[in-house]
């Protein structure tokens, strides 16, 4: 996959951090994106083959133009009810994986967007997922690390505290993660990328080979919308049992969680223009 790092380095580590309610560090970084259009068409191509590889695109589009079928049938719409949420979900997904790829050194299989079946609902299960392993011949080590993040976003003004929404749906990661484990394996196994499913492998039995897990929450927010005390009041010692339970429980991962704050100036029209440039590019 044509995957690229170069608009990463418009994500900058601000040096910042916050404190929640219980006492964790949320490391705040910045996304300084600039209008670079050499920067911005191949980010454009590395985000749209994360829905379509372009080697695909001509077989899967009929009579359609690319521009027309990747706007009309695989990226999120900018215009229905859901559809600016999920472009929002999704731009702050791959954003978080490709922070876990290029600046924590995780491989992160993308198969998770090119799987959707509605275009305007978001895939079940964790929402980004990363894997190191210590012995570089990939021989399985049980100093092996297993990372889950959960992502959300915040671009437009609410009164919803988007980090706790990203430490609650965390906590329910270790349920999930055999079936995330199971959707990424089979789903590199079905584009024959053999290698790479065995590798998920190494992570489906923690009893006779353990590896470390840790857990990560992150709250992508436009400036505009940035509120550090709303953020400083998340609270990971909290978790409600349901949306309209009054009982609490810890996070289960709580000593290993990540906070992440990635902060920027209009990112929503910078979502936009991305599919855009995206869909007009192909």
């Amino acid at each position: 996959m044509p995957w690229t790092s170069e608009h990463t380095k418009w994500l900058v580590d601000t040096g910042e951090r916050l404190k929640t309610a219980d006492g964790k560090a949320v490391e705040v970084w910045e996304f300084c994106h600039v209008q670079d259009d050499t920067v911005l068409s191949a980010w454009a191509k590395h985000f749209r083959n994360h829905y379509c590889p372009d080697t695909d695109i001509d077989f899967l589009r009929g009579k359609r133009s690319r521009s027309d079928y990747l706007t009309d049938i695989k990226f999120p719409s900018k215009t229905t009810k859901l559809g600016p949420g999920i472009r929002a979900g999704d731009f702050g997904e791959i954003l978080v994986s490709d922070y876990l790829q290029w600046f924590l050194g995780y491989w992160v299989p993308r198969v998770r967007w090119s799987s959707k079946v509605v275009r305007d609902e978001s895939p079940k299960g964790s929402d980004v997922i990363g894997f190191r392993f210590h012995k570089k011949d990939g021989d399985a080590s049980t100093k092996d690390v297993l990372f889950v993040f959960e992502s959300k976003t915040k671009f437009t003004s609410s009164k919803i505290n988007r980090l706790q929404n990203a430490i609650n749906d965390s906590a329910k990661d270790h349920i999930r993660i055999d079936e995330s484990l199971n959707f990424i394996k089979q789903k590199l196994f079905e584009k024959r990328e053999i290698e790479q499913a065995q590798k998920i492998e190494r992570f489906q039995n923690p009893v006779d080979m353990p590896y470390r897990e840790t857990y990560g929450a992150a709250a992508i927010i436009s400036d505009e919308c940035f509120n550090s005390d709303e953020l400083a009041s998340s609270d990971c010692s909290k978790i409600p049992k349901s949306s309209k339970s009054k009982e609490f429980f810890p996070h289960p991962n709580g000593d290993s969680l990540v906070l992440l704050v990635i902060k920027g100036p209009g990112l929503m029209d910078l979502v936009h223009e991305l599919y855009r440039r995206a869909a007009d590019e192909a």
